[in-house]
C-alpha cells in the first residue's frame, strides 16, 4: 500500500492548533500547554534557531527528562528544518558529550539533571527558555523541509559499543506515522508516555499522537506504578507505550485491578524480549488492545503482532508490517527458506539514512538482495512458522557456542522462569576452557527462592545435555538501559571480574 503524499510535523501542529485552539496538547503533572500556545512556542524555538544562525539540515542536542518545554524544542527545531539528537541522561558526561559533538549540534539544551561538561554546543537551559528565546509572537522564516532531510539522529543504547548515530529522515518519520493510522490515533487520543524521548520507543507513539491532534502526557520522575496508573485514570488515556519490564511492574502492583483503565484503545510494547505470559496477563486485565512490534531505530523490517488478534501466537513477534519485506539469511548473506534459522533482515520505507559519520558501520548494517535493493541487518536470529509468524530466538551476537553446539538464551531462559522463585533471569555466555563458552543465569529471586545451587540443580534437571547451566547468580535487579533492554554485556563484565 503506498503512503499517503508527505506532509510534515510542524505543518500537521499549525493545522491542529487551528482547529483545536485551547484544547491541551500536553500535559506534564499539573501543568499543561494548549495546541494554540504549542504552536506559538515552535514557532518562537525556529525564530530564536534561525536568529543563532543555525541552518536547515545542521542540528542541535537535547538531553533532558521529558518536559513540555522539551517538546517544544523538538518542534520548534523541526519547524526551523534543523534535526535533533535526543540524548539519553542516564550516560557518563563524557559519552553525553562525546554524542552531542558528534551529532554536530550548534545549541545543546539540558535541565538540572545533566552534569556540566565541555561540547562545541553553546549549552541552554529548559528551565530557562525565556532569556534566549526572541519575543512572544515572532514568526520564523519559512522553511520548505524535504522528505530526504535528517529529522533526528537517535543514538544506539550503548548495550553493543559505543553508540553510533542513527540518522532517521523526515520521509522515515512520515512512514511511522502513517502506518500507525489503523491504531486510532486521532483528536480524541490521550497518550500516556512513560519511557524517555532520547529513544525510538517513545518517539513511535509520542509522533503519532501530536500528528493525530491527540494530547500527550508526559510522566515525570522515574516509573512508579502507583503513580502511572492514577495518571492514566485520571485522563482517561486511549494509548500507551511501554517497555516489558514496565508492564511486568504492572502485573505485579497489588493494586493493578482497582484502577479504572476502560479508557485504553491501544496498547503498544517494543525494545525487549515480551513473553508469551506476560502478553496473556496483559490482554487478561488490561482493557483495549495489544500490539508488540519488533524493528530497530535504524528502521528496515517492522514485524507487528496484534495480541488481542491472534491469543494463540503470542510466543511470536508477528508477521511482516504492510509493506515490509522481511527475510531471514545465514552467516554467508545467503537467503534462506521459511522454516529456517537465520538473521533476520528487512526493508520498508521507514530506513534510517546512516550511521552519522560511520560510512564502515552503515555499510555493515546493510545487505543487499539479488536485485540490488538494500535491507537492513538486525543482528537478531528467528525463523518464520507455516502461517508466516516469526519467533524471535536471540541476538547473535548472544547466542552461546557450547562444546559445538548452538544454545539459544531465550529457550534457558525460559525454564528458569518457569520457577516459581524466579522474578527476573538473563543468561549469558562466558568463557570456559573445556566447552568455549558455559550459560550462567543471572536471576533476581522472589524472597522464599532456594540457593543459587539449588536452582541451578533445578534448572539443569529441565535443560537438555548440553543446555546446562554452568552458575546460577543472584541479584537484586538487572542492569537495564533507559528503555528496559537487559545490558548483558555488563552482565559478562561482572561475571569475569568475580574470577
Amino acid at each position: 500500500m503506498a503512503l499517503p503524499p508527505f506532509r510534515t510535523l510542524p505543518d500537521l501542529l499549525r493545522e491542529h492548533a487551528a482547529a483545536l485552539g485551547d484544547a491541551p496538547a500536553l500535559r506534564q503533572g499539573e501543568r499543561s500547554m494548549s495546541w494554540r500556545d504549542y504552536d506559538a512556542m515552535a514557532d518562537r524555538v525556529a525564530a530564536s534557531l534561525q536568529r543563532d544562525g543555525i541552518e536547515p539540515r545542521q542540528s542541535i542536542a537535547v538531553c533532558a527528562a521529558n518536559s513540555i518545554e522539551y517538546a517544544c524544542v523538538f518542534l520548534g527545531a523541526l519547524r526551523a528544518g534543523i534535526a535533533v539528537a535526543p540524548l539519553p541522561t542516564t550516560s557518563l558526561p563524557a559519552q553525553i558529550a562525546g554524542m552531542a559533538n558528534d551529532s554536530g549540534a550548534r545549541h545543546f539544551f539540558v535541565d538540572g539533571g545533566v552534569p556540566a561538561f565541555e561540547t562545541k554546543a553553546r549549552r541552554y537551559d529548559l528551565n530557562a527558555l525565556d532569556g534566549w528565546l526572541v519575543p512572544a509572537g515572532t514568526k520564523p522564516r519559512p522553511v520548505e523541509i524535504q522528505p530526504e532531510w535528517p529529522f533526528n539522529i537517535i543514538y544506539s543504547s550503548g548495550t553493543t559499543g559505543t553508540p553510533k548515530g542513527i540518522v532517521q529522515s523526515h520521509a522515515m518519520r512520515w512512514a511511522h506515522v502513517a502506518r500507525s493510522g489503523g491504531y486510532g490515533w486521532n483528536r480524541r487520543s490521550v497518550a500516556l508516555l512513560a519511557t524517555p524521548m532520547c529513544s525510538n520507543t517513545t518517539l513511535v507513539c509520542f509522533l503519532p499522537a501530536l500528528a493525530g491532534g491527540g494530547c500527550v502526557v508526559l510522566m515525570e520522575g522515574r516509573f512508579d506504578p502507583a503513580s502511572y496508573l492514577a495518571t492514566a485514570q485520571k485522563h482517561r488515556v486511549t494509548h500507551a507505550m511501554l517497555v516489558p519490564v514496565q508492564y511486568q511492574r504492572l502485573m505485579a502492583f497489588p493494586d493493578f485491578d482497582a484502577y479504572d483503565l476502560s479508557s485504553f484503545h491501544m496498547k503498544f510494547c517494543t525494545s525487549a524480549p515480551f513473553s508469551a505470559a506476560l502478553k496473556a496477563e496483559v490482554l487478561k486485565r488490561w482493557p483495549g488492545g495489544l500490539v508488540e512490534t519488533y524493528g530497530m531505530t535504524e528502521g528496515g523490517g517492522t514485524l507487528v503482532l496484534e495480541a488481542h488478534r491472534f491469543p494463540d501466537k503470542l510466543h511470536t513477534v508477528g508477521k511482516p508490517g504492510e509493506g515490509h519485506d522481511i527475510r531471514v539469511i545465514d552467516e554467508d548473506g545467503k537467503e534462506l527458506p521459511s522454516g529456517e534459522i537465520g538473521e533476520v533482515v528487512g526493508r520498508s520505507p521507514a530506513m534510517m539514512t546512516a550511521y552519522h559519520n560511520q560510512p564502515a558501520k552503515t555499510r555493515e548494517a546493510e545487505w543487499f538482495d539479488a536485485e540490488g535493493q538494500r535491507y537492513i541487518r538486525t543482528g537478531d536470529v528467528g525463523r518464520f512458522d507455516a502461517d508466516g509468524f516469526f519467533t524471535l530466538l536471540d541476538r547473535r551476537k548472544d547466542m552461546i557456542i557450547s562444546g559445538g553446539f548452538n544454545l539459544y538464551p531465550s529457550d534457558l531462559e525460559a525454564v528458569v522462569r518457569g520457577h516459581a522463585c524466579v522474578r527476573d533471569v538473563s543468561v549469558v555466555g562466558v568463557p570456559s576452557a573445556k566447552w568455549g563458552e558455559s550459560p550462567v543465569a543471572f536471576v533476581v529471586p522472589a524472597a522464599d527462592a532456594p540457593g543459587p545451587d539449588e536452582l541451578r540443580a533445578w534448572a539443569n534437571e529441565r535443560l537438555g545435555k548440553t543446555q546446562r547451566l554452568a552458575d546460577v547468580i543472584y541479584l537484586d535487579e538487572l542492569p537495564r538501559s533507559d528503555i528496559g533492554k537487559v545490558l548483558k554485556r555488563e552482565l559478562r563484565d561482572r561475571y569475569a571480574a568475580r574470577k
